[in-house]
């Protein structure tokens, strides 16, 4: 069954309490042992079982050839993928930290996004290329990028940001199953750390995390599809990954009656539940940690601009991270937080 058909029924499925990290891996699992064409690969993710643990034991239950490490060569690794795609397989790369990416950038942009077109639909790029972005482990600037605006520039890429490690699951299932490259983002700050969603400070993001309610088994999230995290009728905040926790903390704390939408896929976006909520309530925050110029932020804002103008009651808002390389001991002051959140929505409640 592919993504797009409709889920299984995940309210007769048993559940288990699991960190991002550990659904990402049972997606992983799931898709190895269904579909024979999935192979896993890259720098550590075969014995090791990858630098944050992501693909630990896949390789003792599917086999070398299943699941294997590569060289360190990040243009290779997404060139062997494309070259698989093309014969049939569907590779999931995983790059150590999305900061990495840049060497296989070439690769991802002239063959795998245009490998349909080019071959008039005769050959597609099955990949889903796994990678951990931002911050929140104390990175510094060449392990907390968060470059998805980069790809969502580029026609014929998908890019995906989970927030929950229920949706991590399912829209990793869905990513695997689709006929085109998606690029799979992971926010490494709610990987496995207790996530604190108000506070500037952080609380040892290391620890181990309680997790939440996963489905057992098979089920794929349609990408494409955004989140209603909450429903509410005076403010609409557009985020994904981790903002969308920090957004929920701030807001409850402010006692704001806000709609939270989680984008979850920023292409294809779901627009329509965008432009729906922005209608209903006539405010629009938005919120990213990437860096603001040219962040993917500044096409939401477009969009509801265009779409919604005569809705809006207030000028749009947006809440990012610093056009500076990223810092290290100041990360906590880098991310959105409750302070700037808190300024950009009382500046749109007072209209």
């Amino acid at each position: 069954m592919r993504a797009e058909e409709s889920p299984v029924s995940l309210s007769q499925a048993t559940t288990r309490r699991l960190s991002m990290i550990e659904a990402i891996n049972d997606a992983l699992d799931i898709m190895l042992a269904r579909d024979p064409d999935v192979v896993v690969i890259g720098e550590d993710v075969g014995y090791f079982g990858g630098v944050f643990r992501a693909t630990a034991g896949l390789q003792a239950r599917h086999g070398r050839t299943r699941v294997f490490d590569t060289p360190i060569s990040e243009g290779g690794i997404i060139g062997v993928s494309v070259g698989m795609a093309a014969y049939g397989l569907r590779p999931v790369p995983e790059i150590q930290f999305a900061d990495y990416i840049y060497p296989g950038l070439d690769q991802l942009v002239s063959e795998a996004a245009r490998l349909r077109y080019r071959s008039a639909g005769e050959f597609t790029a099955p990949i889903t290329v796994r990678a951990p972005f931002g911050g929140g482990i104390f990175g510094g600037q060449t392990h907390s990028q968060s470059p998805e605006a980069l790809f969502t520039h580029v026609a014929g890429l998908k890019t995906v940001v989970p927030s929950t490690p229920h949706d991590a699951k399912g829209l990793l299932i869905a990513a695997i199953e689709d006929n085109d490259p998606v690029i799979f983002f992971e926010p490494k700050r709610i990987y496995n750390g207790p996530f604190d969603g108000y506070y500037d400070t952080p609380a040892r993001p290391w620890a181990t995390h309680p997790g939440s309610e996963v489905p057992d088994g098979y089920y794929a999230i349609p990408l494409g599809k955004a989140r209603i995290v909450r429903e509410g009728a005076d403010l609409t905040v557009l985020a994904y990954g981790t903002m969308v926790h920090v957004a929920e903390a701030v807001l409850a704390a402010k006692g704001i009656d806000a709609e939270i939408i989680d984008l979850r896929t920023l292409v294809p976006l779901d627009i329509e539940a965008v432009e729906k909520s922005v209608e209903k309530t006539g405010k629009c925050l938005v919120i990213h940690e990437a860096t603001r110029t040219s962040g993917f932020g500044a096409e939401l804002v477009a969009l509801v601009q265009e779409r919604c103008f005569y809705h809006l009651e207030a000028p749009i808002e947006r809440v990012t991270g610093f056009d500076t390389p990223y810092p290290h001991s100041l990360e906590w002051a880098y991310f959105p937080g409750p302070v700037r959140i808190g300024e950009a929505v009382d500046r749109l409640m007072a209209g």
